[in-house]
């Protein structure tokens, strides 16, 4: 099981770029450096020029902030504003009429997160990355911490100047990411410069992505997310979590799809129930979540619709067929029960390669 988001595809295909650049078109983001130019090596460098360039050609406006002018004077066509004084928010429109790409130079020894937080909550910006040497955040085992919500910022900086493992810096940059999202930024993101492009235009993400609540939705997909449904099916293949299908059982699963959406809006999962009415049961295929949003219970939420659904349509029984052990153990803990393939619906086994069957793990949940 892995990760992944929704969207309208490009007629030539559906891909992840497409889908982030197709959010972000015609907003505006904030990109805070938080360091010198002589800090940025050649590979964050290359990464930075691209995702501006990327930016740019999708009608992105971007306001970069950093206390370094030589950097900014680089990467931004008209001089840099402060965001201080009288009329600096008309300023930066005017600016703007004439290049999506903004800069503000923020005076040295000032606090870059502080003037950050006053500038995307005065204009109401659409998203912050906060870019430096460090990245994203970790857990102590060393795994990283990719997804964060309000609640979990509020633990984070529970402690007085910094806990023991984020350090008084981190958590003063906790605090102030923290009162943005409470002041409605919709979302942020803290990385380094070479993860950029992956923290913005990938399903995985490279750092530690921050929103108000973390509530899901589970529903049935709709044709506007087949393609990135279809996307997902095909990385499951690729990961060898799921089986290859055919092009009409691929039509099949998306005519019987539903997603986990984490926030109202991002595709964290999916999974498919496959009608057997005749006898009496479902069948539980192409499950598969998002590696981003691991640890956030989507699987669950996916098995538990999927019942929920399997006893609105009256069947007796969902099962669900799997040659890995690891995902064997998760449907045990959602109440299912091993048996034979014989107690499954023959139409199963049709067209089925014998040698996988012999390697095949049954398991089924009677419904109540």
């Amino acid at each position: 099981m892995d990760r992944s988001e929704p969207r309208r595809a490009a007629a030539g295909g559906f891909s992840e770029r497409d889908f982030y650049l197709a959010e972000f078109r015609g907003r505006t983001l904030a990109l805070a450096l938080a360091f010198e130019e002589e800090e940025l090596d050649a590979a964050g460098s290359a990464v930075l020029d691209e995702v501006l360039s990327a930016l740019e050609a999708n009608q992105t406006r971007v306001i970069l902030l950093c206390a370094d002018s030589r950097l900014l004077s680089r990467l931004v066509p008209a001089a840099p504003l402060h965001a201080s004084g009288q009329g600096w928010q008309g300023a930066l429109w005017r600016v703007s009429r004439r290049s999506l790409r903004m800069g503000f130079l923020v005076e040295r020894g000032s606090d870059l997160a502080a003037v950050c937080r006053e500038v995307v909550l005065e204009l109401g910006l659409a998203k912050l990355v906060w870019i430096d040497g460090e990245g994203g955040l970790e857990r102590s085992d060393g795994s990283r911490l990719s997804l964060v919500a309000l609640e979990e910022l509020e633990s984070l900086t529970a402690v007085p100047g910094g806990s023991a493992h984020l350090g008084p810096e981190r958590s003063k940059l906790l605090e102030e990411i923290r009162a943005m999202v409470e002041g409605g930024l919709p979302s942020a993101s803290l990385c380094d410069s070479q993860g950029l492009a992956d923290e913005l235009f990938t399903y995985t993400g490279s750092g530690t992505f921050f929103s108000l609540r973390r509530y899901t939705e589970v529903r049935r997909l709709v044709l506007d997310e087949f393609d990135a449904a279809n996307d997902l099916i095909r990385r499951g293949v690729e990961e060898g979590y799921l089986v290859s299908r055919s092009d009409t059982q691929i039509e099949l699963i998306l005519s019987n799809a539903f997603g986990v959406f984490v926030e109202g809006r991002y595709l964290a999962g999916i999974g498919a129930l496959l009608p057997h009415p005749g006898a009496r049961t479902g069948e539980i295929a192409s499950l598969y979540t998002l590696t981003r949003f691991l640890g956030e219970g989507i699987g669950g939420h996916l098995v538990r619709f999927a019942v929920e659904c399997s006893r609105e349509r009256g069947y007796d029984a969902v099962f669900a067929c799997t040659t890995s052990e690891r995902v064997a153990a998760f449907f045990g803990r959602e109440g299912f029960e091993r048996v034979s393939p014989d107690l499954l619906p023959q139409e199963k086994w049709s067209d089925y390669a014998p040698e996988r069957r012999s390697q095949v793990l049954c398991l089924r949940r009677k419904i109540d």
